[in-house]
């Protein structure tokens, strides 16, 4: 019995193993296919490969955000930024947001959150909705950062998800923080920054739970 369950685990293990390498391309594949498209996503049209020219670019909190320059014929028309906050209520929140070379934001995509359904989940849309003072879409934050107007701001939260709110204007701050703080560099799509991504500062403890309460 023993030499039998010691085969059936040796074989099971090469089986897994098999099928790991045999999706890591295809997977690979389908995780750049993504990227490509958020990056058209929220700049303007561009003719290089953004990909391939990706540097690092330091934020105001210590650790580092990847950019990816977008240009037309040779000439940078634009940026995304990749950024993230742990400042959400349910934990860490991922964005890609666009921006001209002056600065202004032109869109953003989220790539990830655990945000509550129905609630902090609506930040997709709600920050590019024309209604109110809800979306920051074409708003240039080189006057300072996007604040909710619980906060003193001039930004809608999203009904009964400030949490959210607050934590989704973070990241689109960091990203903007990277990239006007990486200097000519950010400006131009100058070559990568060395060095290796830190993890960045825990965000602070939501207190009171989403839903009417934050």
């Amino acid at each position: 019995m023993l030499l039998s369950l010691a085969g059936i685990c040796i074989i099971a293990g090469a089986a897994l193993a098999a099928v790991n390498q045999f999706t890591l391309e295809p997977i690979a594949t389908s995780k750049a296919a993504a990227l490509q498209a958020a990056i058209q996503k929220v700049t303007p049209s561009f003719d290089n490969n953004p990909t391939e020219e990706q540097y690092k670019a330091p934020t105001a909190e210590g650790d580092s955000l990847t950019i990816y320059p977008a240009k037309q014929n040779g000439q940078l028309v634009g940026v995304a930024v990749e950024s993230y906050t742990k400042k959400g209520f349910g934990g860490t929140i991922k964005v890609i947001a666009g921006f001209d070379t002056k600065g202004k934001l032109l869109n953003y995509s989220v790539l990830q959150h655990a945000e509550t359904p129905g609630l902090g989940s609506k930040m997709e849309e709600w920050f590019r909705t024309d209604k109110n003072r809800q979306s920051i879409v074409g708003r240039s934050l080189a006057g300072g950062n996007l604040t909710v107007a619980k906060d003193g701001g001039d930004v809608d939260a999203i009904t009964a998800a400030t949490i959210s709110s607050r934590a989704f204007l973070d990241a689109i701050n960091r990203a903007y923080s990277a990239y006007r703080g990486n200097g000519t560099e950010g400006m131009t799509g100058a070559t990568p920054q060395a060095g290796e991504e830190q993890v960045a500062p825990a965000g602070e403890t939501a207190s009171t739970e989403e839903g009417g309460k934050q």
